[in-house]
This record gives structure tokens, C-alpha cells and sequence, in this order.
């Protein structure tokens, strides 16, 4: 009995090897040399081509279903030569409309009589609608005249046009960092570039099909009709986007900055309703990528630039030490301008002293004496803890390709020191991207709960919408926690009058500047930054501004603040969000 289980056994090993063994020949055949000069030999005797038949590309929406990336018919157009009637014609013709060489036309126009070739021969690709039009009317024309008493009449016989699709993004450059593209010009092997066009490349382009068809069109039959690739509906307002491309376009030019970036969430489903970035890029022309972005510079710097932050980690830096109960806002501290941490001195942006302060004052004077202070009272344990429980140092996994990380240094780690505690506590000797950022301190703007960023709403396949859902990464602070921290930053704006402010609207926030380190230590030029959301008693929005080396002003409150205020103004009237007195009277019994 065992012995016949044995047998078994191995007559099933033997069959599943050689299973093996056929599959792997099978790819090994179509993937080798000799195949591919097979099917070469196979176009040149017979006149036939193994065909790629892909399918018509999805096409990306903003929320309101607004198009943003889509499709655009365009032909090649080519000579089956033994066709032609009129060579001349057709040289003359084809070039003048498709601005190609009369010579070189011409010889593909005779090569059947001349030399017997029967292959269809592709004039030019990709040409526009409009120029088939030209052609066509060209084509009645000719069809309508009268035949000449002596010599060939004009004639465009023997040309052929066939449609085919390219990728379009009938905004232009409007949301372009966040899109990426498709190097459409690559008819057979194209594939989406960076953003959502590379990170849902596969979804997209939906499968494709090999099929053996005759080179000559005219002897084409039927091509075999396949599904489109998935569309995709955003998260993106393109009226906001737009907004905020303008917004920060401006605050670049007026500060003499390096670059911008403005960021807009929903803190509460974590959706990105606009993601602003500068340098600009029209995708449709894509090829001059490396014209915009010279090598080592980011296609798309709100999720891939890496930087110091500054006082905006104070955010987190507070927050955590608050829900771990090593402060209350009203915890007095003395400011004397200077505190030891691990041995070296940290001091105030201003070098000055500040005196008694709470924590709501340290905030509202963005004093890094006082934080380095918390963060010793929370002790580098907690404190590290709260760090990567916010996402420093972790992908926010945003569905962009290009998103780039920096580990965040731990205690026990060869390249942290005792003063890390310190330095980190203000945003400094630690590296964020603005993605990382917003996403952390949504938190506060959501009763204490982290949400995935997100760019695609929903998705759209074989005719059937699928809903992606908002996700919730952790609890990183308590509600109560997320609340007081929203309370303080509001209260710190309004008793500064800070820039920020905007008229009817009860706002949190916090600036930060951030020096920018080099080889031999940290130079004059700044990050300017400023994080807030609001309205705070039902937060609907929460918005990042970057600004990099301004030169106008190196202080995020002078420099991102405003614009912080200008993108809420627009905000609030695009999203149609009442004043709070107008809110709360309509909530009112």
C-alpha cells in the first residue's frame, strides 16, 4: 500500500517537473533571439506584422468630474505603393500638408513601379485632425474635376490614414505635478510617468492584445475590440487647484523665492483637494521634462523634497507632550534664552529672553527654549515614540509615485546625539516632506486620528464604479488632546494678530522658519513654512504653505502666513463654507 502511494507520488513529481520544464521553454522561445528574427522573417515574406492592439487609456477626473487626462484622436498616415496612380501628387501633397520631404516621398510613392514593393510604407505619425481634413478635401476635390486630355490625373489613391490615440491634458500645466504623464509618442511600449499616470499605470492602460495583422491597412478586415483601461475620478477640486496654483505662482514671484508649494487637505477623509507646486509643466509637451526639472531637482516637491521644517514641528513636539501629561497649557516656564541639552547650548530664533511664559506663549513666540524644555519633560523615550507614531521617518504610502522618506535618527542610533532631543523638538536635524507634514498634523484637526492621504476618490472598470474609502493610519493623541492644541494655536494666532488671520473665520496654525543646512553648517537662507485648518470648531480644511529660500523675508510669519490667509479666502468661497457666526445661528435651535 505504501509502496503504490510512493509511485504516486513520484509520477506526480515527475509530471510537475516537466510542467515546469515546458513553461519555462515556452517563455524562453518567445522571449529569444531566434523568435524575434522569426517574426521579422514573417513580416518581410508575408507582409504581415504581429500587432500590439492597446487599449483606449482611462481617463482621470477631478471630484466634480471635471476631465483632466484623457484621450485625443490623431493618425498616421502612409502609401500602399502598388496603389498609387499618381506619384506625383502624392509627393507633392503630403508634403505640403504633413510638412514631410517632397524626395523622399516621392521615392516611396514609385517604389512599386521602380523597384515592385508592396509594403505599406509610413509616411508620418501622429498627425492632427485638422490636417486630415486637408486631405480629405483634397481627396474631393481631386474626385470632382474634370479629368485633364493628356496625362495621369491629379490623384491621392494609394494613401491611407488611420486613427489612433494619444494621451491629452486639455488643462495644460493645471495639476501637471500631481498627474505625472504618458510618453504617448511610444506607440507600443508607452507607460505613465511619475504621479497618478505611473502609479496607476497598470490600472489605466487596462491589457493588452497581440494579434497578426496585414501592414497594409486596406487589407485589414476587423481589429479585435478590447475593454478601455480603468478611469480614475480624484480627489482634486479643479477649481481649487487652479486657486492654488495662482496663490503660490504669486507668493514666489513677490518673495523671490527658489519654489512654492501649497498643500490642501481634507483632514477628516484625508483627501488632497489641491497640490501646488512650482516649477510648472504641460504634459502634453512632456519631452521637455528635462527643460523644467534639471537633473536632481523634484518633479513634484510636496511629496518628494526633503527639508528641515522648523517651528511648525512644534506642533507635534506640544501635542505630544500634552496627551502624555507632561504639560498643560497653562504649565509655567521661565524663558532665559538659553537651555543645555546633551551638553551644547540651544537658543531662541531672536537670541533674546522672553520671561514667564506658558505653554501657550511658547507656542504663540515660537520659543525653542521651551520646547527643548517639553521635550526633556516628555523624556526622548515618549517623545521619539509620538515621532514615528505621526509618520517622521515612515512613507505616508500617498498614492503618487516619487514619494520620498528620511529616517528619522532614534536614540541608540550611531548618528544621535543627546542634543537631537533638543534640535528635534523645534524641527530641526530632521527631515520631512510637506506630505509627511500635513498629514501629521491633520491630526489635530480630526480628534486626534491620522488619515491616509489619498489622491483617487474612485475608479471606474468595465462600467462600474468602486469607491475608495477614507483610511484611518492610527490614533496618534486623544480627542480632548487634539482639541486643546487646536484651542491654543488659535488663541497664539489671534493674540499676535497674526497674518494669517482671515476675516470671519476662526483659524489654528503655526509659522515656522527653518534655516537650511550646507556643508560647512546652516546658512542665511530659510524654509518658510506655515501650517493651519479650520474653521477650528468644524475643521474643513487643513493647509500647508512651503516656501523655499525667500528672499524677500527669511521669517515664515511675514512670508507663508499671507499667503496662508489668501488661500482661505478662496477656499471658504469655493468650498462655500459660511462665517462662523453665520454657521453657528443656523445650528442653533
Amino acid at each position: 500500500m505504501n509502496g503504490g502511494i510512493g509511485r504516486m507520488r513520484l509520477i506526480g513529481a515527475v509530471f510537475v517537473l516537466l510542467s515546469a520544464a515546458i513553461v519555462y521553454q515556452m517563455v524562453r522561445i518567445q522571449n529569444s533571439e531566434h523568435s524575434r528574427q522569426l517574426v521579422e522573417m514573417f513580416a518581410k515574406t508575408y507582409n504581415q506584422q504581429v500587432r500590439v492592439i492597446i487599449p483606449e487609456r482611462g481617463n482621470i477626473y477631478d471630484r466634480w468630474g471635471n476631465l483632466l487626462a484623457g484621450n485625443k484622436e490623431v493618425y498616421e498616415v502612409g502609401i500602399a505603393p502598388q496603389q498609387v496612380i499618381n506619384p506625383e501628387t502624392v509627393a507633392r501633397d503630403l508634403a505640403a500638408v504633413l510638412e514631410v520631404d517632397y524626395y523622399d516621398t516621392l521615392r516611396k510613392a514609385e517604389s512599386y513601379r521602380k523597384e515592385g514593393n508592396e509594403r505599406y510604407e509610413v509616411i508620418k505619425d501622429f498627425v492632427p485632425a485638422e490636417k486630415i481634413r486637408m486631405l480629405e478635401e483634397k481627396v474631393n476635390a481631386y474626385e470632382q474635376a474634370e479629368k485633364p486630355k493628356k496625362g495621369p490625373a491629379p490623384s491621392l489613391v494609394g494613401v491611407f490614414w488611420r486613427p489612433h490615440l494619444i494621451r491629452s491634458y486639455p488643462e495644460n500645466e493645471l495639476a501637471a505635478n500631481v498627474l505625472g504623464f504618458y510618453n504617448y509618442l511610444d506607440r507600443w511600449t508607452g507607460r505613465g510617468m511619475l504621479g497618478l499616470e505611473e502609479q496607476y499605470n497598470n490600472l489605466l492602460a487596462g491589457n493588452k492584445q497581440q494579434v497578426i495583422l496585414p501592414m497594409n491597412p486596406t487589407e485589414i478586415q476587423e481589429i479585435p475590440e478590447i475593454p478601455p483601461g480603468a478611469s480614475l475620478i480624484t480627489s482634486l477640486d479643479r477649481d481649487i487647484q487652479a486657486a492654488m496654483e495662482r496663490i503660490i505662482d504669486q507668493a514666489v514671484e513677490a518673495n523671490g523665492a527658489e519654489s512654492g508649494t501649497l498643500v490642501v487637505m481634507d483632514p477628516k477623509t484625508g483627501e488632497i483637494l489641491a497640490m501646488a507646486t512650482t516649477p510648472h509643466f504641460n504634459p502634453n509637451e512632456y519631452w521637455r521634462y528635462g527643460e523644467v526639472f534639471p537633473l536632481g531637482s523634484y518633479f513634484n516637491r510636496a511629496i518628494s523634497q526633503l527639508y528641515e521644517p522648523g517651528s511648525v514641528f512644534k506642533v507635534l513636539t506640544m501635542a505630544a507632550a500634552i496627551d502624555a501629561g507632561a504639560v498643560q497649557p497653562e504649565t509655567p516656564f521661565v524663558d532665559v534664552g538659553a537651555i543645555e541639552v546633551g551638553g551644547i547650548w540651544i537658543y531662541n530664533w531672536d537670541r533674546g529672553a522672553w520671561g514667564p511664559q506658558d505653554m501657550v506663549g511658547c507656542m504663540q513666540h515660537s520659543l525653542n527654549v521651551c520646547l527643548a524644555w517639553v521635550a526633556q519633560e516628555l523624556g526622548p523615550t515618549q517623545f521619539y515614540k509620538y515621532l514615528q507614531d505621526f509618520g517622521i521617518g515612515r512613507y505616508t504610502g500617498i498614492d503618487l509615485a516619487g514619494e520620498q522618506v528620511y529616517p528619522l535618527s532614534l536614540p541608540g542610533d550611531t548618528n544621535w546625539y543627546p542634543v537631537n532631543l533638543g534640535t528635534n523638538s523645534f524641527g530641526q536635524g530632521v527631515a520631512v516632506t510637506p506630505i509627511q507634514m500635513i498629514t501629521a498634523i491633520a491630526a489635530m484637526a480630526n480628534d486626534g486620528k491620522m488619515m491616509a492621504p489619498h489622491v483617487v476618490k474612485a475608479y471606474i472598470q468595465d462600467g462600474v464604479q468602486y469607491a475608495v474609502n477614507p483610511r484611518v493610519i492610527r490614533q496618534v493623541v486623544k480627542p480632548d488632546t487634539a482639541r486643546t492644541i487646536t484651542d491654543m494655536l488659535a488663541a497664539s494666532l489671534e493674540n499676535e494678530a497674526s497674518n494669517a488671520l482671515v476675516e470671519g473665520y476662526r483659524i489654528a496654525g503655526k509659522t515656522g522658519t527653518a534655516e537650511i543646512p550646507g556643508p560647512g553648517g546652516y546658512t542665511s537662507m530659510t524654509n518658510a513654512s506655515f501650517v493651519g485648518w479650520g474653521p477650528v470648531d468644524d475643521p474643513r480644511f487643513i493647509v500647508y504653505v512651503w516656501l523655499e529660500k525667500p528672499t524677500s523675508s527669511p521669517w515664515g510669519s511675514v512670508v507663508a502666513a499671507p499667503v496662508f490667509s489668501q488661500a482661505v479666502e478662496e477656499l471658504v468661497v469655493l468650498m462655500k463654507i459660511p462665517p462662523d457666526e453665520v454657521r453657528q445661528q443656523l445650528a442653533s435651535p
